[in-house]
């Protein structure tokens, strides 16, 4: 038997690409709310959007999905985009700026290793705001493997945050 292969370690995802069926209501979610800039538009089809300079962290295209609709539930496809906060004060930022717009949020977890919020964009694709705490607080097992939790998030207390400098620092995972 061959052994599996071990993917490099410095490697990493580095953008989303997300069909939507109306660019502007996606745009006014991704951009307007969440605070994403655009870096690049392909005409009335697609647009780049990125935290932080990079060239983009989220495509949105409407190719072969404009008009459409999300898929049935049952259906196999991409559960959620997580995207990543510097610090917990940062993360307390986006979700009141959420809280503030009225956005309906789907829940929020402390994971051990992570708090985060979820809640969905306008085409139903599951998104996730987080942000990771310091690896040294996460959790363990007794053979040191991570050992990860869902359980209620102290909303009022990531609340109670506030940041000192820009308040939509973000990276971007999937």
């Amino acid at each position: 038997m061959t052994q599996p292969h071990t993917i490099h370690p410095d490697v990493t995802i580095g953008h989303v690409h997300l069909k939507v069926s109306n660019l502007e209501r996606a745009l006014g979610f991704y951009r307007d709310l969440l605070g994403f800039e655009v870096t690049q538009r392909y005409g009335a089809g697609a647009v780049f959007l990125s935290a932080g300079g990079y060239h983009h962290h989220i495509g949105l295209n409407t190719w072969e999905s404009g008009g459409g609709s999300p898929p049935p539930p049952g259906s196999t496809g991409l559960y959620h985009v997580a995207i990543r906060y510097p610090t917990r004060a940062a993360l307390a930022d986006a979700v009141r700026q959420l809280i503030e717009a009225s956005y309906p949020l789907d829940g929020a977890s402390d994971h051990g290793v992570s708090e985060a919020i979820y809640l969905r964009d306008p085409d139903e694709n599951g998104v996730e705001l987080y942000w990771d705490r310091p690896k040294e607080q996460w959790p363990r097992a007794a053979d040191g493997s991570i050992a990860m939790l869902t359980r209620p998030l102290d909303l009022d207390g990531l609340l109670r945050e506030r940041s000192a400098g820009r308040s939509r620092g973000t990276t971007s995972r999937s």
